[in-house]
């Protein structure tokens, strides 16, 4: 095991807690870094591109006081290792599943972001006797509701920007890459501070990390979208959910996307924030969220 300072820490990224350690977990083809830490009903923190893991640290400071928190960096992304394959989102639920098993962890609350969502709901649906309850921030699901209208938003058109060629174009530039999103994805870009910037644009530099994200997460959003018809077919996720969406970004409307496929949503918005909940409103986020996971909502 390995301390939470393998990842390098800047000023605008908090140090994880010493009560966490983290580890490469072996899963299908490869390996997954995990951080763990804390005693109690378990929590699993799930992150989307342009993050890691370490986007959560000031949710599982707090939450690591009286509960497991489980915070793993996503297949091919952040610390964990880089393979082709196993990137549709039901084969990553099986692997977060296996991960699980081995920290000895039956049941999970589930609070994901982003393609975090799409491996949530995967999750969920697939084990939904380990989920006791989900919150879901700021994405729809592919092939869920209106998911053909995202998919023609000018701004998404990151969807389908993969292959060598993008490779070579990106190379070196992972940072300016990077900074298309914060800026056009937020409310306010400044809240995304430049040491938070350079640090995932390290992540992000890594040999591999692009072409997993484009043409491993991205790339398996069509069969995303095929698996998760039939998940819903066979019926609604039951657990409580909380859809949280950024005033300047899904807001509300997310409940209405999530509805396809849960029937106990719950919905709250965040204020003066996009899509990165987590960098510009945290303390709105966790004053929202630590109360629904104890059952207050």
């Amino acid at each position: 095991m390995t301390t939470q300072n393998a990842t390098p820490v800047y000023a605008g990224i908090k140090t994880w807690p010493v009560a966490f350690q983290g580890q490469q977990m072996a899963v299908s083809g490869g390996t997954q870094y995990v951080r763990v830490g804390g005693q109690g009903p378990a929590v699993l923190l799930l992150h989307g591109f342009g993050d890691t893991g370490d986007m959560w640290v000031p949710l599982a400071e707090i939450l690591v006081k009286e509960h497991t928190v489980i915070v793993p960096d996503l297949r091919g992304m952040g610390l964990s290792s880089h393979q082709d394959g196993g990137y549709e989102k039901t084969a990553q639920a099986h692997d977060l599943a296996g991960i699980l098993d081995k920290l000895g962890v039956r049941d999970v609350a589930l609070v994901t972001h982003d393609i975090g969502n799409m491996v949530g709901y995967a999750l969920a649906a697939l084990y939904p006797a380990r989920i006791t309850r989900w919150v879901v921030m700021d994405a729809p699901l592919p092939g869920i509701g209106h998911w053909d209208k995202q998919l023609k938003n000018p701004k998404a058109w990151h969807f389908n920007f993969r292959g060598p060629d993008v490779e070579r174009l990106v190379a070196g530039r992972e940072r300016i890459l990077l900074d298309r999103f914060y800026n056009e994805l937020s409310a306010t870009p400044a809240r995304i501070d430049e040491q938070t910037r350079d640090h995932y644009a390290a992540l992000y530099a890594r040999p591999g990390a692009i072409h997993d994200a484009f043409s491993g997460q991205y790339a398996a959003f069509a069969q995303d979208a095929i698996d998760n018809q039939k998940l819903v077919a066979k019926g609604k996720l039951t657990i409580p959910v909380l859809t949280i969406g950024g005033d300047h970004s899904y807001g509300a409307h997310l409940a209405t996307e999530v509805g396809f496929v849960a029937s106990n949503v719950h919905s709250a918005v965040i204020n003066n924030s996009g899509h990165w909940i987590m960098e510009e409103q945290p303390e709105q986020a966790i004053a929202i969220i630590i109360p629904f996971l104890e059952g207050k909502k």
